[in-house]
């Protein structure tokens, strides 16, 4: 399908690749229990997999035209959308590619805005990614980096090296989602105990599942609540 039957999507934007909608009911591995949150009725339609064709408009061309010679072949699809650009690029060459858009004088991304992490629990193959928001200050110019991983094989090579302040970034990423960032000087938790099970930003990680104590009360676990439906 084209952009041009897209409703509400410009030319050379956000074209669909051949995929079917994906409908997935619960949250947070809300299943068959008396969670009263409400997630456990959520319902969530998936979009197909986006990617866009060039022209891509604004400064994005030029950007492209930069990156491509070193990273060409390691850049798996672009897509623009609500004027912003995406370069989703193969873990393996992640580091030259970083590198390229911090160096290169026609880039100059020599600002890194943060590392996040996000999970697709139904895109087998490609369940976790992490995200990277480039700034270039000499260009005033914004993109986004995505690399993917199976929740098989989790692991994604550390751009510390080139963005020093990764160093926070990729650590709460681990922690929260369980991302391996392999290179980093000292990949520990952040925020979790150490001792902690699981990563709690996961789409399948349990809402709740302990109880918590505070100032002496405590609040059951919201699978072990009343439901009053």
């Amino acid at each position: 399908m084209s952009s041009d039957n897209l409703p509400g999507v410009p030319q050379g934007e956000a074209t669909e690749q051949a995929a079917e909608r994906v409908a997935r009911t619960g949250m947070f591995g809300a299943k068959g229990t008396g969670d009263t949150s409400g997630y456990g009725r959520l319902v969530v339609r998936h979009a197909p997999q986006l990617a866009s064709e060039r022209p891509y408009g604004s400064y994005f061309d030029e950007v492209a035209d930069a990156l491509e010679p070193v990273a060409g072949d390691a850049i798996e699809r672009v897509v623009v959308d609500r004027d912003e650009i995406t370069f989703h690029i193969a873990r393996e060459r992640l580091v030259e590619a970083m590198r390229h858009l911090r160096d290169d004088p026609a880039l100059r991304f020599e600002l890194s805005l943060g590392v996040s992490g996000v999970h697709y629990p139904d895109e087998t193959g490609a369940e976790l990614r992490a995200v990277y928001h480039l700034c270039s200050i000499t260009h005033n110019r914004r993109v986004r980096v995505e690399v993917s991983c199976p929740d098989s094989d989790r692991h994604i090579p550390s751009t510390v090296s080139v963005y020093p302040t990764h160093d926070w970034h990729e650590r709460e990423t681990y922690d929260f989602f369980g991302i391996i960032f392999d290179g980093h000087p000292a990949l520990t938790r952040i925020e979790m105990p150490d001792d902690w099970e699981g990563h709690p930003q996961r789409k399948d990680y349990p809402l709740g599942g302990i109880p918590v104590e505070y100032r002496g009360a405590e609040t059951p676990a919201p699978d072990q609540r009343r439901s009053y439906a």
